[in-house]
């Protein structure tokens, strides 16, 4: 009788462990499906509205509103610059640069701070057109580019500046930028 109870027992266990590796089982299978899921879902954010509507940004891609939204603030940021905020000017443009460039742009906007530190000399840009490529990741502003002397306006040109940006994940970083010289059309 003890030999019967015994295994009786063992059975259970048994079955018991067997039922465990099958739950077990379906529960990682489970897992490795959401997890495939989750790799392959799109993300998205919703920023808050800054025009008339809302701007998605997803993991598929720039949209060509959020790449006009970022061109212009950049532009703003890079081509208006005074003496008074160097710092804050460089500091602001190395925040939006990807890290891969920044090392190259750095090197720039230091020779430009070390020409323009202690001189009276500020610049504005005012946008007049812009074109956009989602696709390549390229933007090109076309305006007025004022330059200041003390209080006097010295000279007014029209330049065009294009700007290279990389997506990585939901984030928009700057690799580069420059005037495009007439003729040619290379970069300064």
């Amino acid at each position: 009788m003890e030999i019967s109870y015994t295994h009786a027992q063992s059975q259970r266990v048994l079955k018991q462990r067997n039922l465990l590796v099958i739950v077990a089982g379906i529960l990682g299978a489970l897992c490795a499906i959401l997890a495939l899921i989750t790799a392959t879902r799109d993300r998205e954010v919703i920023l808050q509205p800054i025009l008339t509507s809302p701007l998605v940004v997803n993991s598929s891609g720039v949209s060509r509103e959020y790449l006009e939204l970022i061109t212009r603030d950049t532009a703003v940021l890079t081509l208006d610059r005074s003496p008074a905020n160097l710092e804050y000017w460089m500091k602001s443009v190395l925040e939006i640069t990807a890290p891969s460039a920044q090392g190259k742009i750095r090197a720039d906007l230091m020779k430009i701070v070390n020409e323009q530190r202690g001189s009276s000399i500020a610049q504005f840009f005012t946008i007049q057109t812009m074109e956009l490529d989602p696709k390549k990741l390229q933007s090109t502003v076309t305006g007025d580019l004022h330059t200041i002397v003390g209080n006097k306006v010295v000279s007014n040109e029209r330049r065009t500046f294009r700007f290279d940006w990389q997506y990585s994940g939901l984030s928009l970083k700057l690799v580069g930028f420059g005037m495009v010289t007439t003729g040619k059309e290379k970069d300064q």
